[in-house]
């Protein structure tokens, strides 16, 4: 079972403000494996991350769908925390989605899409794990 905590919820809340912004890793439209910086993932849901992609037409937003699987990667060396969430990503469309996950993201990177063309991203948690354990699954 999932069951994403409050330090994981907090950590995600601050990792841009800490300079630690979450990793992704995905495999793009050509099977290329892309990794990228996330400054607006957060927890969405007790099993779900969620972040913004500021361009629509980006690289992530285009892979999920014909490759949804993906891993997302925080590590705070100063506190000694670090998790790999690998999950199963969609686009949510919702106005509820769309609102609520940029609204959440930090303002600097509002303030980098704010006409809010952007897509909202949430990812449904299969595997949490730390230092090669598996603390959670599906």
């Amino acid at each position: 079972m999932i069951e994403l905590t409050d330090e994981m919820r907090d950590s995600l809340a601050s990792a841009l403000a800490d300079k630690l912004p979450v990793t992704v890793c995905y495999v793009d439209v050509d099977g290329q494996p892309q990794i990228s910086f996330r400054g607006t993932a957060q927890v969405h849901s007790s099993d779900q991350i969620a972040t913004w992609a500021r361009d629509p037409n980006g690289g992530l937003p285009n892979a999920i769908g014909d490759r949804p699987r993906l891993s997302l990667l925080y590590r705070n060396p100063g506190a000694q925390l670090g998790w790999q969430f690998q999950g199963r990503a969609h686009i949510d469309e919702s106005d509820a989605a769309r609102d609520k996950i940029y609204d959440a993201s930090p303002e600097v990177e509002r303030n980098r899409d704010e006409e809010k063309n952007g897509k909202a991203i949430v990812i449904d948690i299969d595997r949490v794990i730390a230092r090669g354990q598996t603390l959670m699954e599906r």
